[in-house]
C-alpha cells in the first residue's frame, strides 16, 4: 500500500504525543495506592509508519511510538477504518498479546467497546489519541471521555477542513451538508456564533472569526460544556507556509497532566513554522 506522506507539522505532532506519552506511563506504572491499569488508545491509527515529506524516509507512527514506550501501557487499542491500514496494524501487533486492533468508525467503536475498558471505578486509566483527517469525530466521543473522568485525549481540531469546506465568509452561503458534519464535530449549533461576530459592524453583516477565536471557543467548550478541568492553550501545527492546518488541544482532569503539556508545547510551540 501507498504510505501517508506526512509533513513537519505532523512529525512535531507525533514528538509532543510520544514525549507525553512516556511520562504518563511513567507515571502510572508507578502508581501504588492503588495501582492503576493505564490504557493506551489510537482512534485514527493509520498504518503503524509514514514518510516524512522531508526527508522522504519512513519514520513510526504514533501506534508504534506507543508501543516502543517503557515502562509499557497495560494494554493498547487501535482503530481505522481502511482496511489496508488494519491490515498493518494487525501485522505489527501480531506479536503483542495486549494489542487490540479494531476495524471501522472510532465513534462507535470507541463508545461501545472501547472506552468501557477504561472505567475509573476499575482503577483504570486511558491516554486516547483522537487525530482525525478532518471533521470525523462526533462531540459525543469527547464528551464521554470528560464524563468517564479517567480518559486523557490529544485532540486534533481540523481548522483547516472548517476553513475549506464549512465557514464561508458569507454565513447564509453554507453548504448544510458541511454544517452537519460541522454540529456533529462541535456537539451542537453554537459553532455558529462562535464563527460569526456581528459586534463592530455598522451595517450588522456577520463577520467571520478568525482561528484564533475558534480555536478558543472551543477550548471553553472542552471545559464548560464537555467537563474537562484542565484544557491548556492549544498549539498550532502549521505547514511550510505558515498556515494553521490544525490545533492540537489536550485535556485531562488532572492539573499535573496540564503542566506537563504546557511545557512540551512550549518546548515545540515554534518547531511546526518551518
Amino acid at each position: 500500500m501507498k504510505f501517508d506522506e506526512i509533513g513537519n507539522w505532523s512529525e512535531v505532532k507525533l514528538d509532543i504525543v510520544r514525549e507525553y506519552a512516556a511520562a504518563y506511563s511513567r507515571i502510572l506504572s508507578a502508581q501504588e495506592s492503588p495501582s492503576l491499569y493505564h490504557v493506551y488508545i489510537d482512534a485514527f491509527a493509520g498504518a503503524g509508519m509514514h514518510i516524512s515529506k522531508s526527508t522522504g524516509d519512513f519514520i513510526p507512527g504514533s501506534p508504534l511510538n506507543a508501543l516502543l514506550i517503557k515502562p509499557p501501557f497495560k494494554e493498547y487499542h487501535l482503530i481505522d477504518f481502511d482496511s489496508e491500514k488494519v491490515d498493518l496494524l494487525l501485522e505489527m501487533a501480531a506479536e503483542y498479546q495486549n494489542v487490540f486492533v479494531h476495524e471501522g468508525d472510532c465513534n462507535g467503536i470507541l463508545l461501545e467497546k472501547v472506552f468501557p475498558k477504561a472505567k475509573y471505578s476499575d482503577y483504570r486509566r486511558a491516554l486516547c489519541l483522537l487525530d482525525p483527517y478532518g471533521l470525523h469525530l462526533n462531540w459525543e466521543v469527547m464528551l464521554t471521555a470528560a464524563e468517564m473522568k479517567s480518559i486523557e485525549i490529544f485532540l486534533n481540531f481540523p481548522i483547516m477542513d472548517m476553513n475549506m469546506n464549512v465557514l464561508k465568509k458569507d454565513p447564509g452561503k453554507v453548504d448544510p451538508l458541511q454544517a452537519l458534519r460541522m454540529t456533529a464535530f462541535w456537539g451542537d449549533e453554537s459553532w455558529r456564533q462562535a464563527a460569526y461576530d456581528v459586534t463592530g459592524n455598522l451595517f450588522g453583516m456577520p463577520e467571520k472569526t478568525n482561528n484564533e477565536a475558534m480555536a478558543e471557543a472551543f477550548r471553553q467548550r472542552l471545559r464548560k460544556v464537555a467537563g474537562f478541568k484542565y484544557v491548556p492553550e492549544p498549539i498550532p501545527m502549521r505547514n511550510n507556509k505558515g498556515a494553521t492546518v490544525y490545533y492540537l488541544f489536550f485535556a485531562s482532569q488532572k492539573p499535573v497532566a496540564a503542566d506537563i503539556v504546557r511545557a512540551i508545547f512550549d518546548k515545540y510551540r515554534d518547531k511546526g513554522k518551518k
